[in-house]
């Protein structure tokens, strides 16, 4: 007769046995290779085991297994990479930032990074396209998925002539919990990040505090203590975040440093 532990003992082998079988069963079925070749039709997939994998993103904690991408996937490995973060309901004192700032950070061969999502997200993508720069958008859709929905031009310009990244395998609906984790991505990838407007608390923080712990360097654009979305900045500036007053206060960090 067999002891209490031991039928535990037994139940958990029996279960990891069922386990790997059903594992092995998916893994070797016809309905994942139909969707592993769908995916591979409109994009091109990289493994953590893979040569080319980012070795920027090998550094994060919880690196992404796979990921797919359309377009040129060497963009991924620059080191000259700056990631831009700021507000989706942003304010006109970001165009003004980003008009100024942009052109010559562009002509200095950096790189821009962003999450192409409303707001300053996407204005960074249009304006770096607009003076002929590069740059990296990482999505937390499926690679067909336009979010929002009026991106969707812009997300298939950035496929055809930069880079577009994501984890999530075709038709994947915007979740939620999407967002904080395609932020983890976009922190691993750069190596300078810029901050240009967030309120207190936000997606932004959340993307600069995964910065911090991944050791990249953290930039702010100060603004009026009066406006909701200058909080957030101003708060990093006073943690200790780099103040950025013009262009070569984020291209030194790159190129002097």
């Amino acid at each position: 007769m067999c002891l209490p532990e031991e039928n535990k003992i037994d139940e958990l082998l029996n279960y990891s046995s069922a386990k790997k079988e059903f594992f092995w069963r998916e893994f070797t079925s016809l309905g994942l290779q139909k969707k592993l070749a769908q995916n591979l039709y409109y994009s091109n997939a990289v493994t953590i085991i893979d040569a080319k994998y980012p070795k920027q993103l090998l550094e994060i904690f919880d690196p992404p297994s796979v990921f797919f991408y359309q377009g040129d996937l060497s963009l991924s490995n620059y080191t000259t990479s700056l990631a831009i973060v700021g507000a989706r309901q942003n304010s006109s004192y970001a165009v003004t930032v980003l008009e100024r700032l942009l052109p010559e950070i562009i002509s200095s061969g950096i790189v821009t990074l962003s999450g192409l999502a409303q707001g300053v997200d996407s204005l960074v993508h249009r304006l770096t396209l607009s003076h002929h720069g590069k740059t990296v958008a990482v999505i937390g859709t499926g690679i067909d998925v336009a979010y929002p929905n009026f991106n969707s031009a812009l997300q298939q310009q950035i496929g055809k002539s930069c880079l577009l990244i994501t984890e999530y395998g075709l038709g994947q609906a915007p979740k939620r919990y999407h967002f904080p984790a395609r932020n983890r991505i976009i922190a691993g990838l750069c190596h300078t990040l810029l901050v240009v407007e967030a309120r207190q608390r936000s997606g932004s923080l959340i993307t600069a505090n995964l910065a911090l712990q991944e050791n990249r360097n953290v930039l702010a654009v100060p603004g009026t203590i009066t406006s909701p979305l200058s909080v957030g900045t101003n708060e990093l500036l006073l943690a200790g975040a780099k103040p950025v007053l013009n262009a070569k206060h984020i291209i030194e960090e790159f190129y002097y440093t």
